[in-house]
């Protein structure tokens, strides 16, 4: 292990582009605490999915405090654990949240966002996934969580582009931006070795790593 290694890494980007299993890799591989962000244990996210303006303002709320308390968990946690990840972000709560929810709702969710004073770690290192809507319909379907079948191209398309925006002026840590769409760090271990190698060679600023291109 490289002596470089982040202490905090966080890993986000849209659903189905591959967070949670590069998470559970890298915390097998760096020895680490893993912090996940338990979406089935959402119980108004099936709802949301068929029916997404009923829904939305308990399912954000539900992930909104779930979210925090994992926050609080990692500030009492064991201090001297080399390395933790996670494979979401706590900003990308307020993301979801002006996604999905009428005016009011998101003025509501405002006043109990700012009442919890979430008191969250900035993470050494955030690794941002970035792959086309139609990679990401195909690998939400060979998941197969049947309430997920539901979700729309053009919801993913917003659901893109809202984190696009975001990380386009993102500056709280570190940041790698991985092109998800031709890496394959599940079944490919060289190209999983390539991704450590970068990660571990990060210490700050904006990087990108794309293993179609000839370099990286």
């Amino acid at each position: 292990m490289s002596e470089k290694q982040p202490g905090y890494i966080a890993i986000e980007g849209p659903i189905g582009v591959g967070k949670t299993s590069l998470a559970r890799r890298l915390a097998k591989t760096f020895q680490s605490d893993l912090l996940l962000e338990g979406a089935a244990e959402n119980p108004f996210l099936e709802r949301f999915y068929s029916d997404p303006k009923s829904a939305a303002l308990p399912t954000q709320l539900f992930f909104l405090f779930q979210r925090a308390q994992q926050m609080q968990d990692i500030l009492q946690g064991d201090m001297f654990s080399p390395v933790r990840i996670a494979d979401f972000l706590i900003e990308k709560d307020r993301l979801f949240a002006e996604l999905t929810l009428s005016a009011d709702e998101l003025e509501l969710y405002g006043k109990v966002y700012e009442s919890l004073s979430i008191d969250a770690p900035v993470p050494d290192l955030v690794i941002y996934l970035q792959a086309p809507v139609d990679t990401l319909m195909e690998r939400i379907a060979s998941r197969g969580i049947v309430f997920e079948q539901a979700m729309s191209a053009g919801y993913l398309h917003r659901l893109t582009e809202t984190y696009t925006r975001f990380f386009h002026s993102y500056s709280s840590s570190a940041l790698l931006i991985v092109n998800a769409d031709t890496i394959d760090w599940v079944h490919n271990d060289e190209d999983y070795e390539l991704l450590v190698k970068k990660i571990t060679d990060i210490s700050h600023g904006r990087h990108f790593f794309n293993p179609g291109a000839t370099t990286f």
